[in-house]
């Protein structure tokens, strides 16, 4: 009797548990509880990782756009110095995805790699206001200092651009389960959503922007996206109880299988 028991109440217990195992997420893990399809990913954590790069793409355009006239007017720069800085700083900024990816895979992963750039991007966009509210648009000569301050904000937001590309949509789509049929199809249209917005918002940023920036103040128009960065932070923390956080096998990490290579071919030299 008392075996009996035991098996019936065993075989309950199974099947009290069969429905939470068929709606868990393999090879997702979250901060505090099993990751389920029904309370984690999908659009309602995709929706805040949008909003984040949405707000990138603002703050970026907003102020690449308009660098060259910055420099040629309120640093007084020629316009072959100018577009000589704006193109070295557009290069580091296409280089820099490259250490945010090898930060992300090797160290801290994406979700904690996003919240560094997004740190650093405030940071450097708001020195960037603090350059221009303390360097008159009417000085044709700055102080050295003043220039080193302002490239020194710039190469910031520069580093932070490098956290960003290459962890933001990988971690949006990290939210749908490829094993799951409904959230497949959503992803197919997670991507399109993704490009949709963050046009929009490169449109939003070039138009009212460079607007701000010409007629108003460029104080204001490094520090509009700024705030937009703050808020976009912000927001991106509140959706962390629903993220998935994918889990990386050792030993699959690419950077760290290239650097075993050139060390073994150093040592064996």
């Amino acid at each position: 009797m008392a075996a009996s028991s035991a098996s019936a109440a065993e075989s309950d217990a199974m099947e009290d548990e069969a429905p939470l195992l068929a709606d868990a997420v393999t090879g997702c893990l979250d901060f505090k509880r099993r990751v389920l399809h029904s309370n984690s990913g999908c659009w309602k954590s995709a929706s805040f990782i949008i909003g984040v790069e949405m707000a990138e793409r603002f703050a970026y355009y907003g102020i690449s756009s308009n660098m060259i006239t910055y420099l040629t007017g309120a640093l007084g720069q020629s316009t072959a110095a100018a577009a000589a800085n704006v193109n070295a700083w557009a290069g580091t900024t296409a280089l820099m995805p490259l250490l945010g990816a090898f930060v992300a895979d090797s160290f801290l992963g994406r979700f904690w790699t996003i919240i560094a750039a997004s740190l650093l991007y405030i940071l450097g966009l708001g020195s960037l206001s603090v350059s221009a509210a303390l360097n008159p648009s009417d000085s044709s000569s700055p102080p050295p200092i003043d220039v080193f301050f302002f490239f020194f904000a710039l190469y910031l937001v520069a580093f932070a651009v490098g956290g960003h590309k290459p962890c933001l949509q990988a971690f949006g789509a990290d939210q749908f389960d490829d094993e799951n049929a409904r959230e497949l199809r959503s992803k197919s249209s997670f991507f399109n959503g993704w490009i949709f917005c963050l046009c929009i918002s490169t449109l939003v940023g070039l138009l009212v922007l460079t607007y701000i920036q010409e007629n108003l103040s460029w104080a204001l128009g490094f520090g509009i996206p700024c705030i937009v960065m703050c808020l976009a932070l912000f927001v991106f923390v509140l959706g962390v109880g629903t993220y998935r956080f994918r889990v990386q096998s050792p030993g699959r990490n690419p950077f760290v299988r290239i650097a075993r290579v050139f060390a073994r071919a150093v040592r064996s030299r």
